[in-house]
Order: structure tokens, then sequence, then C-alpha cells
């Protein structure tokens, strides 16, 4: 990537994809935590795997891949991680939207990061047109 193509990059583009490795990151320490049967972790028995840490620790670990990809993609703009991110940002929306009766600031607070996403992904610098070609 040369000068130019970086000075072209909104600030909104870097914000995206630090939250995508801050989800990678976060998931990692969640994963590992499960893999070592860690006695600080919520029941899970009635999740999608039962009581079983071992897969639930699987589970993070390959969103944490996918997380962290997605920041790296996002840098290099490339496609997966704007497709990634979408998804990440409609999915935290939705979930917000659930626990909202629980957890209103949390929940609040996770649907302005995932707007805040979403408008990084959507915004281009001035004078780019689509695709982020120079006008």
């Amino acid at each position: 990537m040369s000068i130019q193509e970086y000075g072209r990059r909104t600030g909104w583009i870097m914000f995206a994809s630090i939250v995508m490795f801050s989800v990678g990151f976060l998931r990692i320490i969640s994963g590992i935590s499960y893999l070592s049967d860690s006695n600080k972790v919520n029941d899970l028995t009635a999740g999608l795997f039962g009581d079983s840490l071992f897969w639930w620790g699987i589970w993070d670990l390959g969103i944490a891949a996918l997380a962290l990809y997605a920041g790296y993609s996002l840098l290099s703009d490339g496609a997966f991680g704007r497709v990634f991110a979408y998804i990440w940002a409609i999915v935290v929306i939705v979930n917000s939207f659930l626990i909202i009766g629980f957890a209103p600031w949390f929940a609040a607070g996770m649907i302005a990061l995932a707007v805040l996403v979403i408008y990084g992904l959507v915004s281009r610098p001035e004078g780019t047109g689509a695709g982020g070609a120079v006008t």
C-alpha cells in the first residue's frame, strides 16, 4: 500500500478494524479460559454445546480467528473484512435488542458501537467513488 492510498483511507475503517482486532483478542482470552476448564465460567449446560467447555473454547477460538482475519482484511481493503464486520454488527444489534430489558446500558453501548462500525464501513473519503476509485 502506498502512502497516497493510506492517506485516502478513513479513520472509520481503522476504527472498524480495531474493533475486529479487539473482538478477536477477547475471544482468544475467553477461548483459553474455556479450554482450561475455568471455574469462573457461567453455567452453559443449556447452550449449544451443552456443558462441554472444550467445544465452547474451540468455538471462541474459531470466532477469534475470523475476527482477526477480518481486521487484517479491513486494513488491506479486503471484501472479507467488510462482510464479516457487517455480519458482526448486525448480530450485535439483534443480540442487544434481545437483552435490552436485562442490561439496558450495556445493550445501548453495544448498539452504538455496532452502528459506528457500520458507519465506518459505508463511509468513504471525499473525492472517491465506489470501490475507492479517485474521481
